[in-house]
């Protein structure tokens, strides 16, 4: 071998692949390094609508944010929500602050054991002048519909809600009546407090796409409390907040909620949740395909809050108990137990594998 031979250059070692890779000008390599990928929808302008929102709202409520963001979601997924809670921890002035952040119309009706059907829905009344019944609309036909107490009114005033939450119309004398949308059902009842009330039936509560529960305030939390009610003055909560979102734009967010994607994947992961829920024997009733669709349209909700054009496993699990803790019923024996339906949904949850 000549030692004088100058060793050949090391690329020429190299297969043709690596050689055309080494050959690419560095520039173009750069360039990829600064690609960004978008969502396929452009949710910005409704994040910046839910956080306005939010903001609002917190300048008047002290904490209670998992609230404030279920009713929200809720807004965005047509759907309606039940607040139980005990008196005191502002389930109703929340409502109402979410109403005002709204250019909406807003009804509160006060549910009492005399109240009936024709004092919500509207009723038809004589006209002597043209000799003809006229219908006079009730507070039900309005946009965001405040039901305070709802358990104090008897089966048949609760029934009068069956067919406009579900079907956004009123059907009296043989007339139907569309409401305007958007529509939203905001409910409170009192969990303790049961003399005098009437338990709402299974078929009404399926109607409700979340059940928030609400707790007491902390410490640090009750301190604020105080400390704003006393900056107040005795000045009115609601006319901080401004009214500034339309009932055009709210249509428009909704569109764009129904569009956010779903992989297949989770949609079997949800009726797995779903069905799992039938065959636990700590459950009499299971949930219905009506759970199904609500846990897909607030997962769909709570994607799009986050600023995300997808679904994730995550996004289900969070929403996965307010969907269905009113939905199942747990067996006598268990409840005896002081088991509730939010213990065995948390336990189904972790049982039933996430996919990825």
């Amino acid at each position: 071998m000549d030692e004088n031979k100058e060793p050949q250059d090391h690329q020429d070692f190299l297969p043709k692949s690596e050689n055309v890779v080494s050959s690419i000008d560095d520039s173009v390599l750069e360039d990829t390094n600064d690609l960004k990928f978008q969502n396929r929808l452009d949710l910005s302008e409704l994040q910046q609508s839910v956080e306005k929102i939010k903001q609002e709202v917190g300048k008047v409520i002290v904490g209670q944010k998992d609230m404030v963001d279920m009713l929200i979601a809720s807004l965005l997924a047509k759907g309606h929500s039940l607040i139980e809670g005990v008196p005191g921890v502002a389930k109703t002035i929340t409502a109402k602050l979410l109403a005002k952040s709204l250019s909406v119309g807003f009804s509160r009706i006060q549910f009492t054991p005399d109240l009936m059907p024709s004092d919500i829905l509207g009723t038809s009344v004589f006209n002597l002048k043209d000799s003809e019944f006229e219908f006079k609309k009730g507070p039900i036909f309005s946009n965001m519909i405040l039901i305070d107490e709802i358990n104090r009114a008897p089966a048949k005033t609760q029934a009068a809600l069956f067919e406009v939450m579900e079907e956004q119309q009123i059907t009296i004398d043989g007339n139907t009546f569309k409401l305007g949308l958007p529509f939203m059902v905001l409910a409170t009842q009192n969990p303790i407090e049961q003399e005098g009330t009437y338990r709402l039936p299974e078929a009404q509560l399926d109607r409700f796409l979340f059940k928030i529960n609400v707790d007491y305030p902390n410490l640090e939390e009750e301190i604020e409390i105080i400390s704003r009610e006393h900056q107040l003055k005795e000045k009115v909560k609601t006319d901080v907040i401004p009214s500034f979102l339309t009932a055009k734009k709210i249509s428009e967010y909704q569109d764009l909620v129904a569009q956010v994607l779903v992989e297949e994947h989770l949609l079997k992961y949800i009726a797995q949740l779903i069905v799992a829920t039938r065959s636990n024997p700590f459950l009499y009733l299971g949930a219905s395909p009506r759970a199904s669709i609500a846990i897909l349209k607030s997962s769909k909700a709570f994607a799009a809050m986050a600023g995300r054009d997808f679904v994730t496993p995550e996004d289900i699990k969070h929403v996965a108990i307010p969907v269905l803790q009113h939905r199942v019923i747990v067996t006598p024996e268990r409840e005896m137990e002081g088991i509730t339906s939010k213990q065995i949904i948390k336990q189904i949850i972790e049982t039933v594998e996430i996919p990825r």
